[in-house]
């Protein structure tokens, strides 16, 4: 994972753990910083950061953000090729490339915030694959689809001009 990845990450994680229903943005970022540790970081910076234009923190700056966002220092570093931090089960890594696969999938629909919602709420389930595999019964089924639907959100089913989209997974 890059730097960039990284730092749009943890502003997809900080917005979750502040209940903003979104992502922290880069200004709403430099703003938190300012208001919460006294020192300034610019916008602009941070989208540098991000685009990989700039893609080495000083050390003021990695110590400032490892602060904010409660990570260690050494965190905010480009990982070299082939590295990964999952040292468990085939399975467990299996698991944990596909939650974090699920959140970049989520930040980069931030415009949907539905769909951004839903694969966030799938990279946090404790069985990420086991969620999936069902989601794919599920989809292959279109019988059981309908009746879920009508029994989870039974209102709708009245509403002609209720969209049939897969809101009713919230």
């Amino acid at each position: 994972m890059t730097l960039g990845q990284k730092i749009r990450y943890l502003r997809l994680v900080e917005g979750e753990l502040r209940d903003l229903g979104h992502d922290m943005g880069q200004q709403e970022l430099a703003r938190a910083i300012k208001a919460e540790t006294g020192q300034s970081i610019s916008q602009s910076y941070l989208s540098q950061i991000e685009s990989g234009a700039r893609p080495h923190l000083t050390n003021a700056t990695r110590l400032l953000l490892a602060r904010f966002f409660k990570v260690h220092p050494g965190y905010l570093v480009d990982d070299p090729p082939g590295y990964h931090t999952e040292l468990t089960s085939d399975l467990r890594t299996v698991e944990a490339r596909l939650d974090r696969w699920l959140l970049e999938g989520a930040e980069h629909f931030g415009a949907d915030p539905d769909l951004r919602e839903a694969l966030s709420k799938l990279a946090r389930a404790e069985d990420t694959r086991g969620c999936l595999l069902l989601l794919s019964r599920l989809v292959n089924s279109p019988d059981l689809v309908e009746r879920l639907m009508g029994a989870l959100r039974p209102q709708e089913q009245d509403d002609p001009s209720t969209p049939t989209e897969i809101g009713w997974l919230q």
